[in-house]
């Protein structure tokens, strides 16, 4: 099963402070052991809010709003995907990662398993959908 372990945004990463020396060689630390094991499939760190924008979906209209999305509450900073057995496996890893902003903050990781194409009733569309997969497996 895949899982994102979602890491969420802090008030520092989103003032574009870059994290210290100390949690990038924890960092790193961790992302060697997940590699190691054979379950890491991709692992990123997010550029700020400000940077980014969000594109609103309304009946007939697309609207493109820059950031900072300072009325968001829980932006992404950063992910991981795993490859792991179950939902317990994925949480044992995260529980292991370093504390994302320093022992002095409280942070929140959060852990979501990914909607496969197999989890979909058999169809034309799913059928696509697994071909679309296969072509983009082809490109790694």
């Amino acid at each position: 099963m895949r899982f994102m372990m979602i890491v969420k945004s802090q008030k520092d990463w989103e003032a574009g402070v870059m994290p210290s020396e100390e949690l990038m060689a924890a960092m790193n630390k961790y992302n060697e052991e997940l590699m190691k094991a054979g379950v890491l499939l991709d692992v990123a760190g997010l550029r700020p809010s400000s940077e980014g924008v969000r594109i609103r979906f309304s009946p007939g209209k697309r609207t493109v709003i820059d950031g900072p999305f300072t009325e968001s509450k829980e932006l992404v900073g950063g992910y991981w995907i795993l490859q792991v057995k179950s939902l317990e496996e994925a949480i044992e890893w995260a529980k292991r990662a370093p504390f994302p902003c320093g022992e002095d903050e409280d942070a929140e990781i959060e852990i979501r398993s990914f909607l496969e194409v197999d989890d979909f009733a058999p169809s034309e569309a799913a059928e696509r959908a697994r071909e679309l997969g296969k072509t983009f497996e082809n490109k790694k």
